[in-house]
């Protein structure tokens, strides 16, 4: 008869977390670094009273919004490469419901985090309890049901022995190189503080080897034959070159073969920027040379990349009418698009192979294809000196700030953003010193995952200096976690740009005709209605010292540099807010975003955009074979 643990079902997963270890390519770690969460009566007699008794074996941060925890736990897996992460608890109702968003942001991005959401009574005896969601039509519902399309997995534990079934599972999912995402446990807050005699070996440490899949050698050879008949072939590195650790092996591929590599969001700082086949970002935000080459490819090589529509400019990046596509990823599903030849496996075995493949047929890109790239990265990098520096009217351009924080940055440090209008101009502008120094969420493009996964990424890596870059929009969205960063003592750096507004959507709806004041930051004139009073006077300097940050106003290019330099030796969060010129943009570079214009309207401007709008679409492509 096996031995049994009498524990409650919350204790029991405590317990289990608590021993789960990671291994690849020989290196050895606990999973899970510990949980985050904020209490209330959907959890805090269960998971609180287990955590408590687990100090010491699974750590416990203290968050304060529900969605931001999330994201910091996101940002922590990525940083980590997926092999290490968080579990984040929250009370019933909105506490639970607070983290969908943050549920939606991991799985789109493919980065594991836990879900331990409280739920309502298993046993419905006191139903309805606080903050429950009746339904007349099914008493088996809750509102954590909503996390079922935005997770992986998805369970609510009814009995305290479905656990032993159940959490093999999740660490299946979460540990998944392809089918990671958002892992979901509903816990019935009497089920976490029920008993039950669980099998021992529930608890002994297990550790999970992250495999390194390999590509059907049939397929690599057809690929490799492609390839070798490409006379402007182009690489494409996406997230998946960062997550299975494989810049050496890109580095190895395109310097035998001669081939440029372009970058995605999730891809960018694979190759360092000064790298001699380094042809810059591609797509909707991408730069001049990469959009050039990738209009004339013949054969694009896509190394762990999802093809989302800003890295295909809405599928008008690819001009060829003969391009074929090979694509190196984990998962099936993305392995797929475009019609492409499918390497099935870990982006660093299958380059290995695919490059040994290549190798024996000799192949290496004629030199005058070379010189090419060569010019068009020079002419590239020219570009970006001369938009760095442009100026704002009395104030800093984004531009600019975004060239000093750049210019600041020592070997290992990270720069981490989101949403709004600095992603498009930080993958254009920004210069990635090498993988792991880039971080951003462009995946869902979140607002409010800045700052808090700014926190993620100082927790995944203390030792590196870590630096925030956020609009004032998202600033207002989610600031919480920097009073999270003050308790713990830890020490990163927030720039805020305050363009007094949502800049980014304020100039889309500019470029699609319309002309309202719906995205300034400004009074509402009592005399017309519409927001175009005087500026809001929000202090962000004021609030971030509220929360107990250093938090300092910057008027210029040298109190930037100041403020940046002082506060590498700050002991606490410090929030730098700097006033921008939102006029000063970044040029579209060879590309397109589709952004439906209304067919009908009585603006001229309107109907100019959308005549545009047609002229555009006509580029677009279908990829069917």
């Amino acid at each position: 008869m096996s031995k049994t643990r009498r524990l409650t079902t919350a204790q029991a997963l405590v317990d289990f977390l608590a021993v789960q270890q990671v291994e690849r390519d020989g290196v050895q770690g606990p999973f899970f670094a510990g949980v985050l969460g904020i209490f209330g009566h959907g959890n805090v007699a269960g998971l609180g009273q287990a955590l408590e008794e687990a100090r010491g074996r699974l750590p416990y941060h203290q968050a304060r919004n529900e969605q931001a925890m999330v994201h910091a736990a996101t940002a922590f897996a990525r940083q980590s490469r997926r092999l290490r992460a968080f579990a984040c608890t929250s009370s019933i109702g909105p506490g639970a419901t607070n983290m969908i968003t943050g549920a939606a942001t991991a799985t789109v991005n493919r980065i594991p985090v836990l879900l331990l959401p409280g739920d309502i009574f298993a046993t419905r005896r006191p139903a309805p309890v606080l903050q429950q969601l009746e339904r007349p039509d099914s008493q088996d519902v809750s509102v954590n049901d909503c996390f079922k399309p935005v997770s992986r997995y998805w369970d609510r534990i009814n009995r305290p022995e479905q656990l032993v079934t159940a959490l093999p599972e999740v660490m299946r999912v979460l540990l998944s190189p392809a089918d990671t995402g958002a892992v979901t446990l509903a816990l019935p807050q009497d089920v976490q503080a029920e008993a039950f005699e669980f099998p021992v070996e529930l608890f002994e440490p297990r550790v999970h080897h992250v495999q390194r899949n390999r590509p059907d050698a049939e397929l690599v050879r057809r690929a490799a034959e492609l390839i070798a008949g490409a006379r402007r072939p182009l690489i494409v590195a996406g997230g998946g070159v960062y997550y299975s650790d494989a810049a050496a092996a890109l580095d190895a591929f395109a310097r035998l073969s001669g081939i440029p590599v372009v970058d995605t969001q999730a891809g960018k700082g694979a190759l360092a920027w000064d790298h001699p086949n380094y042809a810059g970002p591609l797509g909707a935000t991408g730069g001049l040379a990469a959009n050039r080459l990738a209009r004339e490819a013949d054969v694009v090589i896509v190394v762990g990349s999802r093809l989302s529509d800003f890295t295909t400019a809405s599928k008008t990046a690819f001009q060829d009418p003969d391009v074929r596509f090979v694509a190196l990823n984990v998962a099936e599903l993305d392995a797929a698009k475009h019609a492409a030849l499918p390497l099935l496996g870990d982006a660093r075995a299958a380059l290995a192979e695919l490059d040994e493949a290549l190798a024996a047929r000799g192949y290496r890109v004629a030199p005058s294809y070379g010189e090419r790239v060569a010019a068009l990265r020079t002419e590239w990098n020219a570009e970006v000196d001369r938009v760095l520096a442009l100026p704002g009217h009395g104030l800093l351009s984004q531009n600019q700030v975004i060239g000093i924080v750049n210019g600041s940055f020592r070997p290992g440090d990270v720069m981490v953003g989101a949403s709004g209008g600095l992603p498009g101009d930080v993958q254009k502008l920004w210069r990635a010193a090498g993988p792991g120094t880039y971080h951003l969420e462009y995946g869902y493009s979140c607002m409010g995952y800045e700052i808090a996964g700014g926190l993620g990424v100082k927790l995944a890596v203390p030792e590196h200096e870590v630096v925030v870059m956020v609009g004032d929009g998202s600033y207002l969205m989610l600031a919480n976690e920097i009073a999270t960063a003050v308790q713990e003592g830890i020490a990163y750096t927030v720039v805020v740009c305050d363009n007094h507004g949502f800049g980014c959507i304020e100039s889309l709806e500019g470029s699609c005709g319309g002309q309202a004041a719906f995205n300034e930051f400004r009074y509402r004139d009592p005399a017309t209605g519409e927001y175009t009073g005087d500026v809001l006077p929000l202090d962000f300097v004021a609030n971030a010292a509220s929360l107990g940050a250093r938090a300092v106003r910057v008027h210029g290019a040298n109190e930037l540099r100041t403020a940046l330099a002082e506060a590498r030796t700050a002991e606490r969060p410090t929030v730098i807010v700097v006033e921008v010129d939102g006029s000063v943009g970044v040029p579209d570079y060879d590309s397109w975003w589709d952004v439906p214009v209304a067919e009908v309207s009585i603006s001229p401007s309107v109907t100019e955009a959308r005549a545009r709008y047609e002229e555009h679409r006509t580029a677009e492509r279908w990829f069917v074979r």
